[in-house]
């Protein structure tokens, strides 16, 4: 396994965009763009885990995102699951924690029982942290905090 080459590089994140771009030069379907895309990732946690750096952020799906065509939202959302319930077991064995993060409320219940089981059978890891942004948005985020501020507030906390 080769080491770190910068050892002070501990956290890289990284925008999932393009995907549906890349998938229209090749005329293939913006599906087949994210279909790629996900692949991409888990090569690019693989070798972020063999290089010892120790957190991953991939900023995923965005409340904006929501916006989308029915038919891609939901090839999204298929993808998503495909890959709690598939790599869930390689990130056990391999020492990943995953975290995701956002307002998980729009997501189905059964995508919300794939993040619940994934988090939970990769808490006890610490080879490289992963969270993923999954109906995350800046505005959604302030507000949210704006709320929690508030609620203390009035609790006099």
């Amino acid at each position: 396994m080769p080491d770190n080459p910068h050892p002070s590089l501990q956290h890289i994140a990284f925008i999932m965009d393009g995907n549906g771009r890349w998938a229209k030069k090749r005329f293939l379907p913006r599906a087949a763009g994210h279909a790629k895309g996900a692949a991409q990732v888990k090569r690019i946690i693989e070798a972020c885990a063999e290089r010892d750096v120790r957190y991953v952020t991939l900023y995923a799906f965005s409340t904006e995102n929501w916006a989308r065509p029915s038919d891609e939202v939901s090839a999204l959302m298929s993808l998503f699951l495909k890959y709690l319930q598939s790599e869930v077991r390689t990130m056990r064995d391999n020492g990943i924690r995953l975290r995701v993060f956002g307002d998980r409320t729009a997501f189905s219940d059964e995508i919300q029982a794939a993040i619940a089981l994934a988090e939970s059978s990769t808490a006890g890891n610490d080879r490289l942290h992963l969270s993923v942004a999954a109906n995350y948005g800046g505005r959604a985020e302030i507000a949210d905090a704006t709320k929690a501020i508030a609620a203390k507030v009035a609790d006099g906390t």
